[in-house]
């Protein structure tokens, strides 16, 4: 039997999941990482983790046919190579080829929102689809796209940065350069950041009662859990949340009219509380129908595991 181990590389930890070759996940374990810590340290973590998983479940090395990277940064992954990534300061890192080197096996090696994408498309919520796109609203909004049931990943893979579309020409200053992105809009990030402010604007809203009135408390659920109780100010943030959220959806939809759109991170956990007004406010703008081509909203659902499942994807695809 052959064996794949899939894993999900990021800026504090790397997870990694040991499959069967029916895509079954046999273990998973994990490795802290730091941007303090060198490249040639971090393979290293890495490569240790490979070995690790393997021997505590007794599967040799040999018999792992493939190893599948997801890893943060623009991935050329036909190459293997990290061409950037800003928090590491890797620039054109063979990752692939070094990471092989290491631990004696073939290295794939992907973007990691593209490997959550592709995770959910193969694994999890958008299986049903052959056309769809992933959005993860975190700190900023990692983004996948899947089309024909292939990763869309563009030239050099440095294609599918959904978060850095602009939908607020002269806004909000972006990490990237650029003002008005999407992601400075609606991640979790700028959830927070409005919520905060309009706490400060109504110093009589509900939601300082929420936070112990510690701004410094405030996360995605705050605004969301004083709107359900009817408060003024905490429903104009997530009506204008949704309204965001919901206009880069439809220039995203607009463009490429995937079967789906699925959303991952823990303002999903709002479930239709945000999902059921962000079809509405959709579907009454689509420039078709969904009527005349119908359009999912999904939740993801492999949660943490998304990128382990895609790294393991992309791995598989190499046969």
């Amino acid at each position: 039997m052959h064996y794949y181990v899939g894993i999900d590389f990021g800026g504090m930890s790397a997870k990694a999941g040991l499959f069967d070759d029916k895509s079954k996940m046999i273990a998973k374990d994990t490795v802290k990482t730091s941007k303090d810590d060198n490249y040639v340290t971090t393979v290293a973590k890495m490569a240790q983790l490979v070995k690790k998983i393997c021997a505590d479940n007794g599967v040799s090395l040999k018999d792992v046919k493939r190893v599948g990277l997801a890893s943060p940064g623009v991935i050329d992954s036909k190459e293997g190579v990290v061409v950037r990534w800003g928090n590491y300061n890797w620039s054109d890192r063979p990752l692939a080829k070094d990471m092989q080197a290491a631990v004696g096996t073939e290295v794939r090696v992907v973007n990691d929102a593209n490997a959550a994408a592709y995770g959910e498309a193969v694994y999890g919520a958008g299986k049903a689809y052959k056309d769809s796109i992933f959005l993860t609203l975190g700190t900023g909004i990692g983004s996948g796209i899947i089309l024909g049931g292939k990763l869309y990943e563009g030239s050099m893979g440095a294609g599918a940065e959904a978060g850095h579309m602009v939908i607020q020409v002269g806004g909000v200053p972006c990490g990237c350069g650029r003002k008005g992105c999407f992601e400075q809009y609606a991640s979790a990030s700028a959830l927070i950041r409005d919520t905060k402010k309009a706490m400060f604007e109504d110093k009589e809203s509900a939601m300082w009662e929420l936070t112990g009135r510690d701004p410094e408390k405030v996360d995605g659920k705050t605004a969301f859990a004083a709107a359900k109780a009817g408060d003024a100010a905490a429903q104009t943030v997530v009506k204008n949340y949704i309204m965001y959220l919901g206009e880069g959806i439809l220039n995203l939809v607009n463009i490429f009219r995937p079967e789906a759109i699925i959303l991952g991170g823990g303002v999903c956990n709002e479930g239709e509380y945000l999902l059921a007004p962000l079809r509405k406010y959709i579907a009454e703008r689509l420039y078709v129908g969904s009527d005349r081509v119908p359009l999912a909203l999904n939740r993801a659902a492999l949660g943490n595991d998304a990128g382990i499942y895609g790294a393991l994807a992309f791995a598989m695809d190499w046969e």
